[in-house]
């Protein structure tokens, strides 16, 4: 390790937004993970048979109305579930906790490819008592624990976990930042056991806004469209990943804004089951 506590030969990202921003979500990481520390202690002498699970949510869905955002934010009240500062997202993330829980249990391993240490995934999988959780960024320098949760350096497109080494991988809003999908689909499949499940979200319009010109984080922004969402699917079948549940694209409302680049859009959820 050199003296700035970087690992000889990584290149660590410069962090979006510059230090300003950077700053301020390390204090909602910490401020987060104490929460989460705090609560899953309190919880577990109060509710010793368990926190009530979300409701059902289908496993592929698209994100039609605000209603449904609100309604998800609503639910992540009723459970006690630390809200994402941007309301929408808390739609995807409580659809993927909802299928890891329903497919593999709370005895799950699950990594979180391209996480940050302030989302919301891994903090409300560790409230509901999982204990071996990753989460990979090419952002990240040494190995950080919170709450027994690790964040390592990774590439989601090539990791060096074992084959089979997870029953969950979540990606939330990364694959639409320029990841390539075939590869990061194809290293998903190796490292789920047989019968794991794939999550992943991303921005999506079924009649996608012009985004030419516009670049976010170093990439140009990107916004799938159906056909995408079609290739994404059968590039998945071809590793193995066989879709969970319907793909219905249609919406009525734009629920997302993206105030930096004035885009109007919404989410879609994917699973997968590997075969």
């Amino acid at each position: 390790m050199t003296d700035d506590g970087t690992t000889p030969g990584r290149v660590t990202a410069a962090p979006p937004g510059g230090i300003a921003l950077a700053v301020a979500k390390r204090a909602a990481e910490y401020a987060l993970w104490g929460r989460v520390a705090v609560q899953r202690r309190v919880e577990a002498r109060r509710f010793p048979a368990g926190r009530r699970r979300p409701a059902p949510m289908p496993p592929t869905d698209v994100l039609r109305s605000n209603a449904e955002w609100q309604a998800s934010v609503a639910e992540c009240k009723r459970l006690r579930l630390p809200l994402h500062h941007d309301k929408p997202k808390n739609w995807d993330a409580l659809g993927a906790v909802a299928t890891v829980l329903d497919r593999v249990g709370t005895d799950a391993r699950v990594l979180d490819a391209g996480s940050a240490r302030y989302s919301s995934v891994l903090p409300w999988l560790r409230l509901y008592g999982l204990t071996d959780l990753v989460g990979n960024n090419l952002e990240f320098g040494d190995d950080v624990r919170r709450d027994g949760v690790v964040f390592r350096y990774g590439d989601i497109t090539a990791t060096d976990f074992p084959d089979g080494r997870f029953d969950a991988v979540t990606c939330m809003s990364v694959v639409e930042h320029g990841v390539p999908l075939e590869p990061f689909l194809a290293e998903s499949a190796r490292i789920l056991r047989p019968g794991g499940v794939l999550v992943v979200s991303t921005d999506y319009d079924q009649d996608p806004p012009d985004t030419s010109g516009v670049v976010m984080y170093g990439q140009p922004v990107h916004i799938f469209s159906p056909d995408d969402l079609r290739d994404l699917v059968a590039l998945a079948d071809k590793h193995g990943l066989e879709l969970l549940g319907d793909l219905a694209l249609e919406h009525t409302e734009r629920p997302v804004h993206w105030a930096r680049t004035g885009l109007d859009y919404t989410f879609v959820r994917l699973s997968f089951v590997r075969r």
